[in-house]
């Protein structure tokens, strides 16, 4: 009886270790995420859901809406291209920013937006023009 107790002990350890070792969610739900946290014009989480690399960009896009009113609309992204630890997503809908009255989108079909894995998790690092840059 102790014996099996140990297995079952030693078993849900191996278990947890495995699963705190993979990657969480995907890059379509990082991007996604991100574009949330923009429109929630919340800072400190679009830089939480960025790259290293990209911190200092979440941290202007998400400033940038903090005198307006904007919403998402349609937003839906799907994976392009995967390519190891990065992937690029395409992502449908928009960006609805009113100014002053006068709503404005802005289409978020027009970028391709870049996933990389970092620490074990998707984050949004940037767009690509598509031409490899």
């Amino acid at each position: 009886m102790r014996k099996a107790i140990r297995i079952v002990g030693i078993l849900t350890f191996l278990s947890l270790t495995i699963a705190a070792c993979t990657q969480q969610g995907s890059a379509e739900d990082a991007i996604e995420a991100y574009l949330h946290a923009l429109v929630s014009k919340d800072v400190v989480r679009a830089v939480d859901k960025s790259c290293l690399d990209w911190e200092e960009g979440a941290h202007a896009e998400a400033s940038s809406f903090e005198a307006v009113i904007v919403r998402l609309d349609g937003l839906t992204c799907t994976p392009s291209s995967v390519s190891g630890e990065q992937t690029l997503v395409d992502c449908e809908g928009k960006i609805i920013a009113n100014y002053g009255g006068e709503d404005q989108d802005i289409p978020l079909s027009g970028r391709i937006y870049v996933a990389v894995l970092e620490d074990g998790e998707w984050k949004m690092c940037g767009y690509s023009t598509g031409t490899g840059e």
